[in-house]
């Protein structure tokens, strides 16, 4: 059984937030040779880092091997806390920042492409109206990361589209829901179908179709759609996830396609010759929202973003939601 770690005469007094950050230099490196090379020290500066952490908490950190090391189970617990030391101390820094001059500091924002596309432009701009001094980060992320680089704490919140009805979440993430979406046949503004007042979903079912691949997480939306019209999901011609690229050939060829109602009213405002087509479909029911950490401690300036993220939301594509608080609810795998 392990011994119980006395704080004050072997941490507190022996750990330094140097010694966190080679041990996890250590562990992205995959071997104490590179993760000496990469903080400019001796392999043996390094291996005697980790070699007095290991004495200090009385636990093996790493396994070692001749390809390089692990972190063991006590490495990888070390290791997912220290990640929240350093987040905290570096937005205690953004706090410092903050009260010493409010309109500096940055925002750290990842975003699925869905509100990449029609939320966050808009956003930004606003923001940098006001906010001129304050750096906007943002990157375009792949849905099956975003709880990774939440926990990872590479951004502040992420930006992302939910299914409807929602499931529950991870405990240790909130989802605030900013407006609902609704699913929208497409077809080109030129469409023999553009002219027609009303449409049955199965007059379109042989109708030359762009949907997402068999993996895309739109995909089950689409099915839902189709089976409560009683329908098959017709197969598609083409299989794409990129909003752009179905856009511009549904503008300039026969097929058709299925937008969120936000995104189809940015192309339309954008010039692309598409229309939405008046078919009256069930099932397809999608929300905008936020997702943050649960027990992180935002700066100043990330609230103030997202204030503004609320503020473009409101008069954003997609109808504001009523539940736009509802926290730890979300089917975002």
């Amino acid at each position: 059984m392990l011994r119980k770690i006395d704080w004050e005469s072997q941490i507190g007094r022996r750990l330094r937030l140097r010694d966190l950050h080679v041990f996890s230099t250590v562990v992205q490196r995959g071997s104490m040779a590179k993760a000496a090379q990469h903080l400019g020290v001796s392999q043996p500066a390094v291996s005697e880092v980790i070699a007095d952490l290991e004495h200090a908490l009385g636990v093996r950190l790493l396994d070692r091997s001749a390809q390089g090391v692990e972190p063991t189970v006590y490495g990888d617990a070390l290791l997912k806390r220290s990640v929240a030391v350093f987040d905290e101390l570096k937005q205690s820094i953004r706090d410092i920042e903050f009260l010493s001059d409010a309109t500096t500091g940055e925002v750290r924002i990842g975003s699925i492409e869905r509100p990449w596309f029609t939320l966050l432009p808009d956003v930004i701009r606003r923001f940098s109206q006001q906010y001129p001094r304050i750096q906007v980060h943002t990157d375009l992320i792949d849905r099956m990361e975003v709880f990774l680089a939440l926990r990872e704490r590479r951004y502040d919140c992420v930006l992302i589209t939910i299914r409807m009805p929602l499931d529950e979440a991870a405990d240790d993430l909130t989802v605030e829901i900013l407006y609902d979406d609704a699913v929208i046949v497409a077809a080109s503004a030129h469409s023999k179908w553009a002219r027609r007042r009303k449409i049955d979903l199965a007059e379109l079912i042989d109708e030359p179709w762009i949907m997402a691949g068999p993996s895309a997480w739109s995909r089950p939306i689409n099915e839902r759609i189709f089976e409560a019209a009683g329908l098959s999901r017709p197969n598609p011609r083409i299989g794409t996830d990129s909003i752009i690229l179905r856009a511009r050939l549904i503008a300039g060829s026969p097929y058709l396609g299925m937008f969120g109602s936000s995104v189809l009213r940015r192309l339309i405002a954008d010039n692309y010759a598409l229309t939405a087509l008046p078919v009256n479909l069930r099932a397809n029911a999608t929300s905008t929202g936020i997702v943050t950490l649960k027990n992180r401690t935002l700066s100043p300036v990330v609230e103030r973003f997202l204030a503004c993220v609320r503020e473009v939301a409101k008069s954003a594509a997609g109808n504001p939601a009523s539940r736009s608080a509802r926290s730890s609810r979300s089917n975002v795998s």
